[in-house]
């Protein structure tokens, strides 16, 4: 979590804090989470597909009812295909990771590339085109369209692809942030009414004896127990500011504002991972939008210096790992829903997690941090999600100057993106345009904008004779197992290379020419193309 390596850092590692905030933070996601299950998950299935948590179905569900073994075959082959790519990438270096070019026209830089990942695409799969199509239209106007039009390319002459990167990271990504910003408003906006259901359940929940009669397949955690669990997190969390701060009185005032930014980008976290997937959900800007709001209010509340940076990074770090795990909780939820799973159990289990993941996550990163050159934040563990949080605090509490004029403009951008989707609303139009998929598109790289495009055009192509949702359904689902495949092979395989990193071996060098590399990539991916078609129509 960028803003917990931050708090790390301030705090040189003190593992007990860290794995406090670790775990207070993904528990209030848990608890905040439980009663918006009924609201996002149960009544909203039209709306919030769960792409993800729908494919995880799909690949336990694969043979169950029919028999079929040509479905747990399209899930191996997704998976062995995705593991071959990620490790022909990352570890052989037969192929690029991205292909992507920069060049300067005049005092522009025009840029265009793409990330080489089936996983990627698989995402766009199964996010469907609208979806894809909005994040890929927030990457081009960011890198296509911003970039140009800000010039200063004379100034990387000699690298263009360095300054394309640099301007995107330095002023146009603030555009992004500035839209997610809107698109987050947006976002609680239209999901007021759910978080007024949320609140019904939650007090509808407080009657035990109301619970038994639900059915177990429906039923979530005792209200007495989230009760306990919620005021040992918030008492924690205050103990933690505190601790950071020095000050009971900021560190009450910042108690209050996490809960309730928690609370709201927990059902914002929530409504998007419904959308687009857990894949594209941007808690990063969700983070940057807490560090916004946040600082802004401390600082008219008459905080300052030292104490108010702090303090806002220590906000920013529950509500990032709020918004983490309550996505990953919304995900594993619709799973348990389709197959058949008891919430409440779900929860338990989701909590024990949680503690376990806190516990092994500080001594890996206080390792890193004290066995890395530079540590985290140095030239090798960049963290840049986190030095990016330091420059908006920074920007209200120290001697930081944030772009606010491409914040602004971004929070325009979204504006004018949300009339347009009410104009498109109104008119029953089968494209909308979200705010928030685009801001996610400007606010990413976008080489990873690409191939998701490419996943939502063979999806539609696939889909475009159907005309009901059942019909929809069945045309795609063998695509949706391969894509599941695909994910989970690149995911795994990550993880196997991790192990062989941590062991001493990082790559293998194969002295293969950069051109045939390039060659044998855009060779590659083509083929891909053509097989995940072929393999998804079938």
């Amino acid at each position: 979590m960028p803003a917990l390596i931050l708090i790390g850092i301030w705090q040189e590692f003190d593992m007990i804090l860290t794995t406090v905030i670790a775990f207070t933070g993904g528990l209030l996601g848990i608890l905040f989470m439980i009663p918006m299950r009924q609201v996002f998950i149960v009544s909203n299935e039209s709306n919030l597909k769960y792409p993800e948590g729908l494919a995880c179905a799909s690949v336990l569900e694969a043979g169950q009812e029919t028999g079929d073994p040509k479905q747990a075959s399209s899930i191996i082959k997704g998976i062995m295909i995705g593991a071959l790519f990620k490790g022909l990438i990352s570890f052989a270096g037969v192929l690029r990771g991205v292909l992507e070019i920069a060049v300067l026209s005049g005092n522009r830089i025009l840029f265009f590339g793409g990330d080489i990942s089936p996983a990627l695409m698989a995402v766009g799969f199964i996010v469907r085109l609208n979806i894809a199509a909005l994040i890929f239209i927030g990457g081009f106007l960011s890198w296509l369209i911003g970039i140009p039009l800000l010039g200063n390319g004379l100034e990387f002459s000699t690298n263009p692809l360095e300054g394309a990167w640099q301007i995107w990271s330095t002023k146009i990504r603030y555009v992004g942030v500035g839209a997610m910003v809107i698109g987050g408003i947006s976002s609680i906006y239209k999901v007021r009414k759910g978080l007024i259901d949320a609140i019904k359940v939650l007090r509808q929940s407080q009657n035990d004896s109301r619970q038994k009669s639900i059915p177990i397949s429906e039923r979530n955690m005792s209200s007495r127990v989230i009760n306990i669990l919620s005021l040992t997190a918030i008492v924690l969390v205050c103990g933690v500011y505190f601790n950071i701060t020095n000050s009971m009185t900021i560190a009450l005032v910042t108690t209050a504002i996490m809960m309730v930014m928690a609370f709201f980008f927990t059902a914002v976290a929530s409504y998007i991972v419904g959308l687009v997937g857990n894949s594209n959900s941007p808690v990063s800007g969700m983070t940057i939008t807490a560090v916004l709001f946040t600082g802004g209010l401390l600082y008219i509340f008459g905080f300052s210096g030292t104490e108010g940076m702090v303090a806002t990074l220590g906000v920013a770090a529950i509500v990032c790992c709020a918004a983490c795990t309550s996505g990953d909780v919304c995900n594993d939820l619709k799973t348990g829903q389709i197959v058949g799973a008891s919430p409440f159990r779900q929860q338990i289990m989701q909590i024990i997690g949680v503690g376990v993941a806190s516990l092994v996550m500080a001594p890996i990163m206080q390792l890193l941090h004290e066995n890395t050159p530079g540590g985290i934040g140095g030239r090798e563990l960049a963290a840049p999600q986190a030095g990016l949080f330091a420059s908006l605090a920074n920007g209200f509490f120290g001697d930081g100057n944030l772009p606010w004029d491409m914040v602004a403009i971004g929070a325009s951008l979204g504006i004018v993106l949300l009339i347009f989707d009410t104009f498109l609303e109104k008119n029953k139009s089968t494209f909308r345009l979200h705010v928030m998929p685009v801001a996610v598109g400007m606010y990413l790289p976008f080489g990873l904008s690409t191939p998701i495009l490419i996943g939502g055009i063979i999806a539609h192509f696939i889909n475009r004779k159907n005309k009901t949702d059942k019909e929809s359904e069945i045309s795609l689902q063998n695509g949706i197992l391969v894509s599941s495949g695909l994910i989970a092979g690149e995911s795994l395989m990550g993880i196997m290379l991790a192990f062989i990193a941590g062991a001493g071996i990082k790559s293998l060098n194969l002295g293969i020419d950069p051109i045939v590399t390039t060659a044998l990539t855009i060779i590659t991916m083509a083929v891909f193309v053509f097989w995940f078609y072929k393999e998804s129509k079938n």
